[in-house]
């Protein structure tokens, strides 16, 4: 079999993917097969072209709104709100060791999330690397009482350099999850980018779907500190773009006009 280039690994994303709301995966095709691989591809570059900044917002209440809010590639950032009423209907908790016991909302994510991380944490633990999970999914009404509570401490500024406002947060996606580790006192802190547990996270992030969502260097065009715990689904294929060319998801995703 020949060696995958970038245009034959976009034309392995086959019909298995589901373009409105799932990852598109690779997969090793034949000749025989080019048909579909090229539907395929096409179906890949309509589904970046649909989900375009430019045609996935819309004003609603003098609120700049997603419209796209159950795609796994949904920009939610400060100029682009989720609804207040939006909650993914598809959240299980994932079978991942998380830093705190019992029940919580937070252990949540959408299912095609959740089935990543479990791999993403199985590698870990194959490689020596003992990472949980602290926090995943949160509603509106949740991510309002951190921002206020934040903003009450630090004053509404820097509360939003490190915290976002309602509607703002990746987490109400149900596609983000902060990951610590013990080196790190299990805190979300920058420090935790400098464990091995760290380092290990940003190499391999990337083969299971999910990017750092906010980078190093990367705070003007996010809008926020950089969070080496932070990671967010997307899926493999375009994880993997994302990581190699050191883009932002804002970046990626205005390339598809």
């Amino acid at each position: 079999m020949k060696p995958f280039t970038r245009k034959s690994i976009i034309s392995t994303m086959l019909i298995g993917s589901v373009v409105a709301g799932s990852a598109f995966t690779t997969l090793p095709i034949t000749s025989s097969l080019n048909p579909v691989a090229s539907a395929a591809s096409s179906s890949f570059t309509q589904f970046l072209h649909d989900n375009a900044p430019g045609r996935t917002i819309k004003t609603i209440k003098n609120v700049a709104t997603v419209t796209n809010v159950s795609s796994t590639v949904v920009l939610v950032n400060k100029k682009r709100n989720l609804p207040s009423t939006y909650a993914p209907q598809d959240l299980v908790v994932p079978n991942i060791p998380f830093s705190f016991s019992g029940s919580s909302p937070k252990k949540q994510m959408r299912k095609v999330a959740a089935t990543a991380i479990e791999k993403l944490f199985a590698a870990a633990k194959k490689d020596g690397i003992d990472i949980k999970a602290v926090s995943g999914y949160r509603s509106y009404a949740t991510q309002k009482s951190i921002f206020d509570r934040n903003a009450s401490i630090k004053g509404e500024a820097v509360a939003n350099k490190t915290s976002a406002r309602p509607g703002q947060s990746e987490h109400q996606t149900g596609l983000a999850m902060d990951i610590s580790s013990a080196s790190a006192g299990y805190g979300l802190e920058q420090s935790f980018g400098n464990t091995k547990e760290g380092k290990w996270l940003k190499a391999n992030a990337h083969k299971y779907g999910f990017i750092i969502r906010y980078g190093k260097d990367q705070e003007k065009l996010t809008g926020y500190s950089y969070e080496p715990w932070h990671v967010r689904y997307v899926g493999v294929y375009i994880a993997g773009e994302i990581t190699n060319q050191k883009l932002t998801l804002e970046q990626y995703l205005e390339r598809a006009k």
